[in-house]
């Protein structure tokens, strides 16, 4: 959970694995994330080599992550959480609409 814990993380390594790798891409690709916390939380997946960075020169500057063999390890676990989400979306809508919160399925 250090690794990944955090309500981004796995959200954001999927969109990797799928060959979404500029942060301003997986922030479309997340909406509901600003760009100051995927930046945050691609920070400490960096610090735990999960991902790798790569800096292109030019203007305007271009990042781009890839995920580390190390991070390719965490895809069994993404899938996993993926299809335990779609398998209880159901209850879980409705668990947050009794809770009166914002859920996206």
């Amino acid at each position: 959970m250090k690794v990944i814990g955090g309500k981004w993380k796995p959200c954001i390594i999927d969109c990797i694995a799928n060959g979404i790798n500029r942060p301003s891409q997986i922030q479309k690709a997340i909406k509901q994330a600003s760009l100051r916390v995927i930046n945050q939380q691609l920070c400490e997946l960096l610090d735990y080599e999960v991902v790798s960075k790569e800096s292109f020169d030019g203007y305007p500057l271009r990042v781009e992550y890839k995920l580390t063999a190390f991070g390719n390890t965490l895809l069994p676990v993404i899938d996993a959480m993926q299809q335990w989400g779609d398998a209880n979306a159901e209850k879980v809508a409705e668990i947050a609409m009794n809770r009166n919160e914002n859920i996206v399925i």
